[in-house]
């Protein structure tokens, strides 16, 4: 704790000291790319050890490619987002003053890390950090100690503790992190942690982002083909076995589309994966608790009548094939709980309707899939439901882009920390008033309603507020009884 509380104070004093420039947040976003792609097969390697086995392939594309993206669009972009916002002042004080405003570092930012996705979820908000201006504080997940070490190392031979400091397995306790008195604080997990972070942020008044995932649920709407949806619906629930925060939590159907779903599903699986499970390409589920958690949810749907279908042989270890579910009831764990794993449930549906309503009944998710071709059936999902994000005929591509915001909604978190949005949410954004020597806000000095400087304080209250409802009561503005109470 001392460790943490020390650092903690440094890095207010030196940011204090020393704020960065447009031009040494650029160079440091330049070096971290450098480490990145210096260090990208040692990490895939650090990553595949800590779960058992996860492809390079992903790796590369989803944590390293997908943190440099961000970065390259904020590298390119942040000397704009820097620039004071010129702002119209209201007519009263139009004239020679003028009114803009600028973007202050907040101070030290709290990155707290989840295992699924070490590196992307640590850097990608550092990246944004420094695109602000802050220092960071990063406390990185106990379940990928590789992961880890690659991270640390990776940022520590470019970053002084002053400006970046890394911890990891060195905190006995890890709430006592989230109760620091941070400037801001980012954090990416489950909803349950998530409440827990946001009452000790609490206590400091800390300004919190909260990335919180949920059942992002993918629609399939009639009009749309049931193979290729299958495809992509598929392909979103195999990367990283599941194990991605906007992961398809479960698929909506027509009912009578169901038989036809999920034999594409089951075809999908085989084309991405000949050999089964056993292959590299497969990622196993992270450690053995996630595994049973996996597990105890396909038990739980079976012993509940569910139809519990998987897509390629099991030995029982933590290469778990994709399953997919059907006849899903509201009292089953998968309807429930946001899946995190290779379980597809699918919930049939009769008229879209009817899936608005569902998805419209559940706390709102951190994404939405639809899939549709018709521009009436988009307008009308996107219209009457609510999500962190949503990508249309396909799954988590919104995510990648880095020139939007990326963040939750409800019950799947709130703020974000991707494009110009994620540079204001680090930012404080600071207005500044400039009045010009020869403007006379001196007339609206009291004494009121005397002489030159009461009529055009008259004129003015009249002018901006109409007449008052006398009907209700009330002293007349102006009127000489005004305002002498008791």
């Amino acid at each position: 704790m001392t460790k943490l509380i020390e650092t903690l104070q440094t890095q207010k004093l030196a940011a204090r000291a020393a704020p960065s420039t447009a031009n040494q947040r650029v160079a440091q976003l330049k070096a971290l790319r450098t480490q990145i792609e210096r260090y990208q097969d040692v990490f895939a390697d650090a990553a595949s050890a800590d779960f058992g086995n996860r492809p390079h392939f992903e790796s590369r594309l989803i944590e390293v490619i997908g943190t440099l993206w961000v970065l390259d669009h904020a590298r390119r972009n942040l000397k704009k987002w820097m620039k004071p916002d010129r702002r119209a002042p209201q007519a009263l004080f139009a004239g020679p003053n003028w009114l803009k405003v600028t973007y202050q570092p907040k101070g030290v930012v709290g990155i707290v890390t989840p295992w699924n996705m070490p590196l992307y979820l640590s850097l990608g908000p550092l990246v944004t950090a420094i695109a602000a201006g802050n220092r960071a504080m990063i406390k990185l997940p106990e379940e990928t100690p590789r992961s880890n070490a690659v991270i640390k190392t990776l940022l520590g031979e470019i970053f002084d503790e002053t400006e970046v400091a890394v911890f990891s397995g060195e905190i006995a306790d890890p709430s006592a992190f989230t109760a620091l008195p941070f400037d801001h604080l980012i954090f990416t997990g489950s909803p349950r942690v998530g409440r827990l972070v946001m009452e000790a942020a609490a206590k400091n008044l800390v300004p919190v982002t909260l990335e919180l995932g949920g059942k992002s649920p993918a629609i399939v709407a009639e009009d749309y083909p049931v193979a290729d949806a299958a495809l992509r619906i598929t392909h979103g629930k195999v990367a990283m076995s599941g194990q991605i925060c906007v992961a398809p939590d479960y698929a909506l159907v027509r009912h009578t589309d169901i038989p036809t779903f999920v034999e594409g599903v089951k075809q999908a699986f085989k084309q991405f994966y000949p050999d089964g499970v056993d292959g590299p390409e497969y990622c196993q589920v992270v450690n053995d608790r996630h595994a049973g958690r996996i597990k105890a949810m396909l038990d739980d749907a079976k012993a509940k009548g569910a139809a519990v279908i998987p897509c390629a042989p099991w030995s029982g270890d933590n290469s778990i094939p994709l399953h997919v579910v059907t006849g899903v009831t509201s009292d089953m764990q998968i309807a429930q709980e946001e899946v995190f794993g290779p379980i597809l449930p699918v919930v049939g549906y009769g008229t879209l309707d009817n899936a608005i309503a569902y998805v419209a009944d559940q706390p709102h998710p951190l994404a939405l899939y639809l899939f549709s071709k018709k521009a009436a059936v988009r307008d009308r999902v996107i219209g009457e439901t609510r999500s962190g994000g949503v990508t249309v005929n396909d799954w988590g591509w919104h995510v990648v882009n880095a020139a939007v915001p990326f963040g939750g909604v409800g019950n799947s978190g709130f703020g974000s920390y991707h494009g110009v949005e994620g540079f204001r949410e680090l930012s404080n954004a600071r207005p500044v008033f400039h009045r010009a020597p020869s403007f006379p806000t001196q007339l609206m000095y009291p004494p009121i309603n005397v002489g030159p400087r009461g009529i055009f304080q008259r004129f003015w209250m009249n002018r901006y507020s109409k007449k008052p409802d006398p009907s209700l009561g009330g002293t007349p503005y102006g009127d000489s009884t005004e305002a002498k109470h008791d």
